[in-house]
């Protein structure tokens, strides 16, 4: 898939970056990726936490590093000399790998925060680091995930956006229809509707953030080789293809239903610019398999922008100088070049 145009990142505007679980690895890959902004001529950004907890684990990790607290619009200023942290108003007490009483609390302000700042122009885009959805779920959290938590601040007349979840790479992007269900409630709520407004959205963010004049959309079936003309399923027939035929009458450029199976090899790939898949797993096996270390979740269909690392907590790592930073990294960049591409 062709990615943003390569542009020279805008520096108007800082990132907001999430803490995420403080417990995690969100602390570590931060740190590491401030330490690499100049090798990597990385964008501007903020962390919106502790500086107390951050300080901690930069002594745990070892790490030669100067963190200033600071408000956010003196973000831009701090970054080259120090890591601007800019505070929530919620300590992060946990130790590295043990989430306690603090962890929900100061990863659920740090996201408000991020989201207030980006939508009174104080930050160009959210960038967030990994949470732990079962410590959010003991603390009385109720979304599925960081997606459906974020289209709630987007919410206008008490009605939320419909959230799309992205998968992106340099070299394959995903979307899945259907999120962070259980396959049987995949099942029951996969439907034409369903389908249709989330390849709008695709196309659409296509054309807006990615630069992509006529997106290319391929389009998974449900079943085994697309259903085998029904022998193997009906969706493929009563559900995709309907919807596939209401998308091309509207002028986006959507093919199949594919078989999932033959998808993601490279010719394949080279002629789509987004695989559009049924389920959360039929998605994102195939981008975790080509691009662990570089894909970046990004969150489609909201007012702001949102992307994050493609990768969770990572407790039996936190503090011990292993986690890689590199999909944050690549998180920031692509924050970066999304705010800065034009519509095609």
């Amino acid at each position: 898939m062709p990615g943003p145009p390569s542009v020279k990142p805008s520096y108007a505007k800082p990132l907001a970056l999430t803490l995420g679980e403080p417990a995690g690895i969100g602390p570590d890959i931060t740190i590491a990726a401030w330490l690499k902004r100049r090798e990597l001529n990385l964008p501007c950004f903020y962390l919106l936490g502790d500086e107390a907890a951050i300080a901690r684990r930069a002594k745990t990790l070892g790490a030669d590093i100067r963190i200033a607290s600071v408000p956010s619009h003196e973000a831009a200023a701090a970054f080259a000399d120090a890591l601007p942290v800019v505070a929530t108003g919620e300590i992060a007490t946990a130790e590295p790998g043990r989430p306690d009483d603090s962890s929900a609390p100061a990863a659920l302000a740090s996201i408000r925060q991020a989201v207030s700042d980006v939508a009174e122009g104080r930050a160009a885009a959210v960038v967030t680091n990994p949470i732990a959805k079962s410590v959010l779920y003991r603390a009385g959290f109720r979304h599925p995930g960081h997606t459906e938590y974020l289209a709630e601040f987007a919410a206008r007349n008490g009605r939320a956006p419909q959230p799309v979840m992205m998968l992106w790479s340099p070299s394959l992007a995903v979307v899945p229809v259907t999120i962070h269900l259980s396959l049987r409630d995949a099942l029951a709520q996969l439907s034409s509707e369903l389908i249709v407004s989330t390849v709008r959205i695709v196309a659409a963010e296509l054309r807006a953030h990615f630069g992509i004049a006529r997106p290319r959309i391929a389009i998974s079936g449900l079943n085994p080789h697309a259903g085998e003309d029904g022998s193997l399923g009906h969706e493929e027939q009563t559900i995709v293809t309907p919807a596939i035929k209401l998308l091309r009458g509207e002028g986006i450029e959507a093919r199949g239903p594919l078989p999932a199976d033959t998808m993601f090899h490279d010719a394949a790939r080279k002629t789509y610019d987004c695989a559009v898949c049924m389920y959360h797993d039929q998605a994102l096996i195939p981008i975790k398999t080509l691009a662990f270390d570089d894909a970046v979740n990004v969150t489609l269909g909201l007012p702001f922008i949102r992307t994050s690392p493609d990768h969770g907590t990572a407790f039996d790592i936190a503090g011990s100088g292993k986690a890689n930073p590199a999909s944050l990294v690549a998180a920031l960049e692509l924050a970066s070049r999304m705010a800065d591409t034009k519509p095609a």
